[in-house]
């Protein structure tokens, strides 16, 4: 009997300690937040080596009005939703709010309105969304433009981790366009502007989508603090000048 209750102390202790070396956003005033840091201006590298980006300078933002230290991690698009609650508190990475990622997870309010663009190689005969049908599309895993590029009819879809190595496919001649959220595909218009085009996803009628910050599900405390910080950003002028900074210039 005595060895049975030592074992379950044993237990008790193990997994307390498993939960604090977890480090929970409420337990220790950090804020561990997942992105993918490539997808410029929202998230890339910036010149020190360590991520930036729009929404890196907003979680941050976020992260001083509620009082806590923010740690960004950089890991696959793909792989952010399952992480929430585990490797991460939180993610931001220019993650558009769906009904299927609602299913795990919950969202901040949005905090932008994005709309898919298609990267086309100059000159390109591709004008309308009947011009998709049965292409060779590229995307990047898990976004927007995959969901959209896989309900086009006879597309051969290539996903990849970023955006960056479809368009680089791209001018390759391995896809016949790219479909990517319309900020970073104007990035990359100009990074490629003797090779393609950039195409209004208007063109295609593409709907507006609308970012949000990822949570754990059922985290009414945390979405709060995150959504009440939101709206304090975009009264105190702060939002306008990171939009001004990282997406206007």
């Amino acid at each position: 009997m005595k060895n049975k209750v030592l074992s379950l102390v044993l237990i008790m202790m193990l997994v307390a300690l498993s939960l604090v070396g977890c480090g929970s956003a409420k337990s220790n005033g950090t804020l561990v937040v997942g992105t993918n840091a490539a997808f410029p201006p929202f998230e890339y590298i910036g010149d020190d080596g360590n991520p930036d980006g729009f929404d890196v300078a907003l979680i941050k933002a976020i992260g001083e009005k509620i009082g806590m230290d923010v740690k960004i991690q950089d890991m696959e698009f793909d792989s952010l939703v399952s992480s929430i609650g585990g490797k991460i508190d939180v993610a931001i990475a220019g993650m558009t709010v769906t009904e299927e990622r609602q299913k795990t997870v919950d969202f901040s309010e949005p905090y932008y309105e994005a709309v898919q663009a298609v990267i086309v190689p100059k000159g390109s005969s591709i004008k309308s969304a009947d011009d998709l049908k049965n292409l060779k599309i590229g995307v990047q895993l898990g976004t927007t433009g995959e969901f959209i590029a896989d309900e086009i009819e006879g597309a051969e879809v290539s996903a990849y981790n970023k955006a960056i190595d479809a368009v680089n496919d791209l001018n390759n001649g391995r896809v016949d366009c790219v479909i990517v959220d319309k900020n970073p595909a104007e990035v990359f218009g100009t990074q490629f502007a003797d090779s393609v085009d950039v195409l209004p996803g208007t063109d295609f009628d593409f709907e507006p989508e609308f970012y949000a910050i990822a949570l754990p599900k059922g985290n009414t405390e945390l979405a709060d603090k995150i959504n009440n910080a939101i709206a304090e950003l975009k009264k105190d002028g702060t939002y306008d000048k990171l939009v001004a900074q990282y997406i206007e210039e």
